[in-house]
């Protein structure tokens, strides 16, 4: 198929801030753009050559979209995957595929798979709802038990910080939703790193350096990604010779995040992956030179991969709701960052903003890491999101 034709349409599910960096990619080319999200004020609205509103996980919503378009991503992983196997087996081209998806979906699973590919991951067990991790947490020395402080993370629907709590005592489990979950050990670990690998159709496959991410105490979000992670390079090697073997078993097309622990004896566990383009990539628009989302539109439309390497150093700074405000957004002292050399905000279209909600974020590009860090503080310090 000519990719590059008037003709050809490609389907996006979730209209988000990954979407509509990905939209920025797809103009390159000539390409029709058809968005699926459930809200019409959707990031990439204004981007997309045709917008749907409607749900992500009902059947009948995702299986008509697919059938408007000749091949057919993600930027969300919780879409109906039985709607995505039905459009895959009637011919139409789905990457990732739903049998990658599968294994991803669900955290459960996802870890089960590590455990099956000998992938290095922490210890974990699986529970139905809250009551029956309660009665685990209960229990003392025996093999269904779970020692505290341990990971709380429900097995779905995640995202930004979300679904995911360090429960330290039994009070804390009270305040979790009644959903199906995973507990995981507790890791004690001196850096957080990720790695994207891309994989085209045909399998060439290219890595991106490792970053190094820097989390928000409270929010359990990512506050700063820094490219490249400040790491020895024996480590750096290790850490990515990991994605590349999770990537392999997954066998995924387009890209695969994968986020990992580095503990203070530099073992390397992985945490979690996402199958698409990623918050950790996103330094990479200004830094790299090739960005994560022109390299998701090449190995999906198994075009040649582009270079990964990075042209400078690029640290992101993402751009949270600041507490204590709910409403519409206003971005406080963005004119004063945007004077600062090298500095590049994105801000994602978001109308409303609350506490901790991801509103934009701002890249630091500079051939001085040290000079680079010290600017991401400054902006850090600079720009509130508030109402």
């Amino acid at each position: 198929m000519n990719y590059f034709s008037s003709d050809f349409k490609l389907g996006i599910l979730g209209g988000g801030q990954l979407g509509k960096m990905l939209l920025a990619e797809t103009r390159k080319f000539d390409i029709q753009t058809y968005v699926l999200d459930p809200s019409a004020a959707a990031p990439s609205q204004f981007g997309a050559t045709h917008f749907f509103i409607g749900d992500l996980m009902d059947f009948d919503t995702v299986y008509e979209f697919g059938q408007k378009v000749d091949l057919l991503t993600i930027e969300i992983e919780n879409v109906n995957l039985d709607a995505l196997d039905k459009l895959e087996a009637e011919g139409l081209k789905v990457y990732p595929s739903p049998k990658t998806l599968r294994l991803i979906q669900n955290k459960g699973v996802q870890k089960d798979f590590y455990f099956e590919n000998n992938i290095p991951t922490s210890p974990h067990q699986r529970f139905v709802d809250l009551n029956n991790l309660k009665s685990a947490v209960t229990l003392s020395d025996t093999e269904t038990s779970v020692e505290l402080p341990f990971v709380w993370k429900a097995a779905q629907f995640g995202y930004d910080g979300n679904g995911v709590k360090v429960v330290r005592s039994i009070d804390d489990i009270e305040n979790l939703p009644n959903v199906e979950c995973i507990a995981e050990q507790m890791v004690p670990f001196k850096n957080e790193l990720a790695v994207i690998v891309a994989r085209s159709v045909s399998g060439e496959v290219k890595t991106y350096p490792v970053v190094e991410m820097e989390f928000h105490p409270e929010a359990n979000q990512v506050e700063y990604v820094i490219c490249p992670a400040r790491i020895d390079t024996k480590v750096a090697q290790k850490v990515t010779e990991i994605a590349l073997q999770v990537s392999s078993a997954f066998n995924h097309v387009g890209l695969l995040a994968v986020e990992m622990f580095q503990t203070h004896d530099n073992v390397i566990l992985v945490n979690e992956v996402a199958p698409r383009p990623h918050n950790s990539g996103h330094y990479s628009i200004e830094a790299s030179y090739t960005s994560q989302f022109e390299n998701h539109v090449r190995a999906i439309l198994d075009l040649p991969l582009g270079n990964t390497a990075s042209k400078v150093a690029g640290i992101m700074v993402n751009l949270v709701g600041a507490v204590g405000y709910s409403g519409n957004v206003v971005y406080e002292n963005i004119e004063k960052i945007m004077a600062i050399e090298g500095v590049t905000p994105h801000i994602y279209g978001k109308r409303e903003t609350r506490p901790f909600r991801k509103m934009g974020h701002v890249t630091i590009v500079n051939e001085d890491m040290t000079k680079a860090r010290r600017i991401a503080e400054e902006v850090k310090n600079s720009i509130r999101v508030i109402s």
